[in-house]
């Protein structure tokens, strides 16, 4: 592959019965383009978590992903209300989803975490009161 290809996904907020369909749509995709089955579970994984907290604490967003012949590069953004504590929202288990989303078995706190551990890189910038912004990237 020469040149990049790009995919692009809206994910509603709050709808947990089509949480998940875009990264497993990205998770098809990557297996057709036969990529490397390591590779195409970090993407999923860390797109599945990023795409679940979109919908959690969000509202939905945006995410872009980027094939390249050296590396998967996903944008997830959001107009949310931004992490107000970057370094608390990376530690496990640590979360401010609500008690009717945790009911669902969602929202523990496990999504910045492994989202950092199964990239191989991975910046977040956000606002508070205006939202977030999180690149990842998975080498090929």
């Amino acid at each position: 592959m020469s040149q990049a290809l790009t995919f692009r996904y809206e994910i509603d907020g709050d709808d947990f019965t089509r949480a998940g369909e875009a990264s497993s749509s990205m998770k098809n995709k990557l297996k057709q383009l036969g990529l490397d089955s390591d590779v195409i579970r970090k993407v999923a994984i860390a797109m599945y978590e990023g795409e679940i907290n979109m919908v959690i604490h969000a509202d939905g967003g945006k995410i872009t992903v980027t094939v390249s012949d050296t590396e998967i590069t996903m944008v997830l953004s959001d107009t949310g209300p931004g992490i107000p504590d970057v370094e608390k929202a990376m530690q496990e288990g640590y979360s401010t989803a609500r008690a009717e989303v945790r009911s669902l078995g969602f929202g523990a706190g496990m999504g910045l975490p492994n989202m950092k551990k199964y990239t191989d890189e991975m910046q977040i910038d956000t606002t508070v009161g205006r939202g977030t912004t999180i690149t990842m990237k998975v080498y090929i």
